[in-house]
């Protein structure tokens, strides 16, 4: 367990993640930016909800809960909200994703670089379609530039196919597992409100049984199908397929719920805790 910088004990679990002190429960982005997997009127909702102050109003409940990163687009909206929070006195360390609809790889790498980000992670859209065109030069050259920058370099992706092909192909840092892959990316990289999208549960189990035998620390994400699942029955899930050096990301939207994030937190500690005495008992009964 690390400590904050007041030097008092997080309240939520810590772990060392890729050299980096990372809470187990992290606060994901893209209710932020009007990503909502429902539909687009969900999606509209958002982005007139979470104005600037709305966001740094959340992340400072989520530092006061005891979650320390933040993982979001390097998109303007987002960069800005983060330089105004920290100006403020936020302390939250912010893990930057690449924006798929603004640029390329490179320039997102850039972005990220150059805005305080203290790790990067190249987005699961972009990834997925990459992997469709065995395009793995750009992926190569991103990830040399966000080492020589010397911060901590992954990629994401919803199709377990490319994190197979990445751990024989690159060594990177980290991975961010989708448990569902609900849109093919053959033809575009970009998530539309508009898409179709199928949460199904077969995707989550194909995905956690290949994270059991990936060689990095993994960021587990939409473990929730984007408010599809029983957030008990979800982290009760997580809980069980969580490794020692995982952690994971998960979006909140305050309007509905203005105490997610906690209870989100104690869903996830209480679901680690019962996993660990379960196995306990089950250690003293053989």
């Amino acid at each position: 367990m690390c400590l904050n910088q007041e030097g008092h004990m997080y309240q939520l679990d810590t772990i060392t993640f890729c050299h980096l002190c990372v809470s187990r429960l992290i606060i994901g982005g893209n209710p932020f930016t009007g990503y909502s997997h429902q539909n687009e009127d969900i999606s509209l909702e958002m982005k007139k909800y979470y104005t600037v102050f709305r966001i740094k109003e959340t992340l400072r409940e989520a530092e006061r809960l005891g979650v320390n990163t933040f993982i979001a687009r390097t998109d303007n909206h987002i960069i800005r909200m983060l330089l105004e929070y920290w100006d403020e006195g936020g302390t939250i360390q912010w893990i930057a994703q690449t924006a798929v609809e603004l640029s390329t790889i490179d320039r997102g790498v850039k972005r990220a670089i150059e805005s305080g980000a203290k790790a990067c992670v190249i987005h699961g859209g972009q990834m997925d379609y990459l992997f469709e065109k065995k395009q793995i030069d750009e992926i190569s050259t991103a990830i040399s530039k966000i080492r020589d920058a010397g911060l901590p370099a992954g990629v994401a992706g919803h199709n377990p196919n490319v994190f197979k092909w990445i751990e024989g192909s690159l060594n990177v840092d980290f991975y961010m597992c989708s448990y569902y892959n609900p849109t093919y990316k053959e033809k575009q990289t970009e998530y539309l409100s508009s898409d179709r999208e199928i949460f199904l549960v077969e995707d989550r189990d194909t995905m956690v049984n290949l994270i059991k035998s990936l060689s990095k620390p993994v960021i587990h994400f939409k473990i929730l199908a984007a408010g599809r699942t029983n957030p008990k029955e979800a982290f009760t899930f997580v809980a069980r397929h969580l490794r020692p050096n995982d952690v994971v990301c998960v979006g909140v939207y305050t309007k509905i719920n203005s105490h997610m994030i906690e209870e989100d937190a104690q869903l996830l500690m209480q679901s680690l805790n019962n996993h660990q005495e379960n196995i306990g008992k089950k250690n003293k009964l053989e």
